[in-house]
């Protein structure tokens, strides 16, 4: 018997069996090696195909107001209408098929899941929400879940607005044209319909209010000059909020609980139990205050509440703040909110760039002469300042604070991303290489 080579026979035990060829396995192995894989991953069903690419075209929240849930006896569907810390005031619209003795309307004091605070999902006034665990006897409950928005504000935290009115006072505080233009431009960025209230028209001369009617004209909006005090230019805007939900937004002390007050003033309701430490009932009046020695307002409201009108709809009264955030506004999108250059860009032909921020480019067809242009250019900068600085935060790429788990059919069911760890302890050799770092600085500054 001839004797092999010591390195043939070392090959041929390093090659383990699974690398012969298929026509070398004997058949029963093959049988059974596809037998098994088959038995660990089935082959999909189209149909379930179907449902997880249908699946990732949904937006993020659950919840759909085409297709309202089953609801269970301890179950409803409503609206939050008040929000202060973790608890929110929800207005019942439909209820599980068993409960009984439950009037439309009817309030619940809920607190927020658990699981939504981890993802990270708000829960604004203005929700639309499914309540869970609830105690029909004492009225309380827990927000399970939020429906789809249709519109989402973030100066004021407030979801579903039909209708912004931004209100300034002509006086006491003093209208200032920038201060303005910041909260137009807010207004203009949500993409929703929008009023112009200047209040407290009593305190102004006739002059001052025809030179800023023309003022705000060139602008580009059309102001409803009212006052609150002497109950007069208010008719008009009585059939403007009829039947929507409109958030009155503008500077403390401008008169926006006020003007609430009147509105509502031929309302009258049962007393329900206090949400509020200060003693403010949900739908009685607004608290409201004078302006301060310094002709500023007063930060009176200091929560986000919706309030019914007689002829249908709701009033936000929001917490008064003088610089809105702008963080939906970016360096592109800044002209847009700006009807001036709108009509400028209507009336000719676009500017030779895509991407003109209308700051005397080449081919620009926005000029600098109109009023607003200097602040034009100070909001594009702030904005410039605020974009770079989240670029080098954040960079381009974010991990976002959710994953989506996919069960049964496809669905996909969120769940909190885990935090990275970084608070972990400091390796010794990191440490260690960190003192040599140190002792070669020491070396070199005596060098």
């Amino acid at each position: 018997m001839p004797v092999l080579p010591t390195s043939i026979l070392l090959r041929s035990r390093l090659i383990p069996p699974f690398f012969s060829p298929p026509s070398a396995r004997p058949v029963h192995r093959l049988a059974a090696a596809i037998t098994f894989s088959s038995a660990r991953r089935p082959f999909p069903d189209k149909n379930l195909i179907r449902a997880k690419d249908s699946v990732k075209e949904l937006p993020s929240l659950s919840l759909f107001p085409n297709q309202p849930p089953t609801l269970l006896p301890d179950q409803a569907t409503g609206f939050v209408a008040a929000a202060q810390a973790n608890f929110r005031r929800v207005t019942v619209e439909s209820t599980g098929g068993n409960s009984t003795g439950v009037n439309e309307d009817a309030q619940l004091l809920c607190v927020v899941r658990a699981l939504l605070k981890k993802i990270k999902r708000r829960v604004l006034v203005g929700d639309r929400v499914l309540v869970s665990s609830v105690d029909w006897e004492n009225r309380t409950g827990m927000i399970e879940d939020v429906f789809e928005r249709k519109t989402e504000v973030i100066d004021p935290p407030i979801a579903n607005v039909d209708h912004f009115l931004v209100l300034f006072s002509m006086e006491q505080p003093k209208l200032e044209p920038f201060t303005l233009t910041r909260f137009l431009v807010e207004a203009e960025s949500t993409g929703i319909p929008l009023t112009l209230v200047l209040n407290k028209c009593e305190l102004a001369d006739e002059e001052a209010l025809s030179t800023w009617k023309d003022r705000l004209h060139k602008w580009g909006y059309e102001p409803l000059f009212c006052s609150v005090e002497s109950k007069s230019g208010l008719g008009f805007l009585e059939g403007t909020l009829k039947g929507k939900t409109t958030v009155v937004v503008g500077p403390s002390g401008v008169g926006k609980s006020s003007l609430i007050n009147y509105l509502r003033s031929d309302q009258h309701y049962d007393e329900i139990d206090d949400l509020y430490s200060e003693g403010v009932k949900w739908l009685g009046e607004q608290r409201v205050s004078q302006v301060s020695k310094s002709g500023l307002g007063r930060h009176t409201t200091r929560h986000v509440s919706l309030l019914p009108l007689t002829g249908g709809g709701y009033l936000a009264d929001t917490p008064g703040f003088n610089q809105p955030s702008l963080l939906k506004v970016t360096k592109k999108s800044l002209s847009e909110t700006f009807p001036e250059i709108r009509q400028m860009l209507s009336d000719s032909a676009s500017c030779s760039f895509n991407d003109c921020l209308h700051i005397g480019e080449p081919g620009c067809v926005v000029k600098g002469d109109w009023e607003r242009y200097p602040y034009y250019l100070q909001l594009l900068d702030e904005i410039k300042i605020r974009e770079e600085i989240q670029l080098r935060t954040f960079g381009t790429k974010r991990e976002g604070d959710v994953r989506y788990k996919t069960g049964e059919m496809g669905v996909k069911h969120p769940e909190p991303r885990l935090e990275l760890k970084k608070h972990r302890r400091v390796s010794r050799k990191r440490i260690n290489q960190s003192v040599i770092d140190e002792l070669k600085e020491i070396d070199e500054d005596f060098d």
